[in-house]
């Protein structure tokens, strides 16, 4: 007949030696071997915990988790006081047996492989050039733990998980579509954030905004979080506002609905977040569907911000050669441009 290992238990809150299993010298071991979630947790109250919250009690206990995680345990049932579910916020006695079956967080798997059509422009040794749909997040965050491009990438290319960020060197909303570069190797990777700091990497866009601005310029403009809120960026005086510089020139012009719209080519010298969305908004020129900074009686005619990494210039980190990608439209895009009487032919005519 088998012999099953009785459950470990600590008593929680008690004056008196903790009982913990032959071969274990510390509570602290005991906690430490509680942290993989592979096995319930098991903890015998006692009367110094009566009149306490059941959260605040277990926040005590095992620290290395949160009470906010052990707090959507209790609702999700994962939490049993004396072989009862336990409720929210409910108050114990004391001398409760109670058994926490710890939960993996949806962050805890955020850097796995996933399988993922990943549409790439362009392969070698040292980097790869991605040409990201809408609607894809680049990276693992609080909301989207999985299905995002660095999972993607991650499966495309294991050796990636050796690079931090899975080679990941900057950004595109979820809602933009286009040319993202991604390095490889901790040298390309290196290399790529250098070049972006010296603002040698080219990054140019195409905006449809509504209205009709002038047909060139440059928005100097620092940006940082905007002060009520924190969800949105703005141009800012602060003193944590970073430097923002937008180049534009307006390419075509067409209309929706009987409202003047615009074709901008944007170029970046810095890559502040939502940096096109904002600067072309401080100018009054908000970006056709854009749902954060636009109007909302306007969010009708795109679901989306209507923008597109066009075309992507980097020294190539281990040739040291000049390189360019560029990228076409993507059907919505293209269908939008239509819509509003502006033929794609005009993206081959502009130049440098």
């Amino acid at each position: 007949m088998s012999r099953t290992t009785p459950p470990k238990v600590v008593k929680a809150f008690a004056t008196e030696p903790v009982e913990i299993p032959e071969g274990d010298d510390s509570l602290d071991e005991v906690v430490e071997e509680f942290t993989d979630g592979a096995e319930p947790i098991t903890l015998k109250l006692t009367d110094d915990a009566c009149g306490v919250r059941l959260d605040k009690v277990l926040s005590g206990l095992v620290p290395q988790y949160s009470r906010s995680r052990i707090q959507q345990w209790i609702e999700g049932g994962h939490v049993t006081v004396d072989g009862n579910p336990a409720r929210t916020k409910m108050t114990v006695l004391g001398d409760e047996l109670v058994v926490i079956t710890p939960q993996a967080a949806p962050e805890d798997n955020a850097f796995q492989p996933e399988p993922m059509d990943l549409r790439i422009i362009h392969e070698d040794k040292a980097i790869m050039v991605i040409d990201k749909p809408a609607g894809l997040v680049v990276h693992p965050a609080a909301g989207n733990w999985s299905g995002t491009l660095l999972n993607g990438l991650l499966h495309h290319c294991p050796a990636l998980a050796g690079v931090p960020r899975a080679g990941i060197v900057h950004r595109l909303d979820k809602d933009t579509s286009g040319l993202m570069v991604v390095a490889k190797t901790l040298a390309a990777q290196t290399d790529l954030v250098r070049q972006l700091q010296a603002r040698t990497v080219k990054r140019q866009y195409l905006a449809l905004v509504w209205g009709m601005p002038q047909l060139s310029g440059t928005v100097d403009a620092p940006m940082a979080r905007h002060p009520r809120d924190r969800i949105k960026m703005a141009v800012s005086e602060s003193i944590t506002a970073k430097p923002a510089v937008t180049h534009y020139r307006r390419a075509a012009v067409g209309a929706l609905d009987g409202r003047a719209v615009s074709l901008m080519r944007c170029q970046l010298e810095t890559g502040r977040t939502h940096q096109i969305r904002v600067h072309m908004q401080s100018l009054g020129f908000a970006l056709v569907g854009d749902a954060l900074y636009g109007k909302s009686h306007l969010m009708t005619f795109f679901p989306r911000q209507a923008l597109q990494a066009w075309k992507l210039g980097l020294i190539h980190p281990t040739t040291g050669k000049q390189v360019e990608w560029e990228v076409g439209l993507p059907a919505d895009f293209t269908e939008l441009l239509e819509r509003a009487g502006i033929d794609v032919k005009v993206l081959t005519a502009l130049e440098d």
